[in-house]
């Protein structure tokens, strides 16, 4: 772990989802090059995909493919839904993270790009669903990540409003940046820390490597 030194628990940590809580990279792979391939496009490697995917669907989508964006749109969901639930993967600790948040009596929450009935049937599947007080996802709020909408949604009905005590668990800039415009603590969880400069505009409080490591945390708290 690197950063401010922890020594409470929070009242509300929010997770991205996809790699975060749990592998997805694979899934979007495949229907994003099923997409760009339709699209009369060239197929992505799967680091061109990891370096590329950030932002939501209905915002990136549109500056991919101009006005067959909706088309491009079906033809992802399509591929999508085929697939997703077979591929589901946790990572390792995920859940025991999760679980281990919840028995102390933090608020929990999901602040994903992914759109929301797909990111609410993946929790679902999971058996997680009980864990979490709001899953929030693409085209729930009025505004996706890094916008705040999807922060204030997510800690809608718990009374907890957003500052110092609400955590935001993600794994790219954007969920930073996120925390960031909500006015919550950032913090970093991928296998590389950050580079120097990286996230000058919205450091993360912490970097853990991977839910492991937040798990020795949470046991110290």
């Amino acid at each position: 772990m690197n950063g401010t030194p922890i020594i409470n628990l929070p009242r509300a940590v929010l997770f991205d989802w996809d790699n975060t809580l749990i592998d997805s990279w694979t899934t979007i792979h495949e229907a994003m090059n099923t997409t760009l391939v339709a699209m009369g496009q060239n197929a992505w490697t799967i680091d061109q995909t990891r370096e590329r995917v950030r932002r939501s669907l209905r915002e990136v989508f549109p500056e991919m493919f101009g006005d067959r964006w909706e088309e491009a749109r079906e033809v992802f969901y399509e591929r999508f839904r085929d697939i997703h639930l077979d591929m589901l993967s946790p990572m390792e600790g995920a859940e025991r993270l999760v679980r281990m948040f919840a028995i102390r009596g933090v608020y929990l929450g999901v602040v994903s790009n992914k759109l929301g009935e797909h990111l609410r049937r993946e929790v679902a599947h999971l058996g997680w669903d009980d864990l979490f007080g709001r899953i929030v996802g693409a085209n729930d709020a009025v505004r996706d990540k890094p916008a705040p909408q999807p922060v204030e949604l997510a800690l809608s009905g718990s009374n907890i409003v957003p500052g110092r005590d609400v955590w935001f668990v993600g794994d790219t800039g954007i969920d930073l940046q996120c925390a960031r415009n909500a006015g919550c603590q950032g913090i970093l969880i991928r296998q590389i820390g950050p580079h120097p400069g990286e996230f000058n505009c919205c450091e993360p409080m912490a970097h853990y490597s991977n839910c492991n490591d937040m798990v020795a945390l949470v046991r110290t708290l």
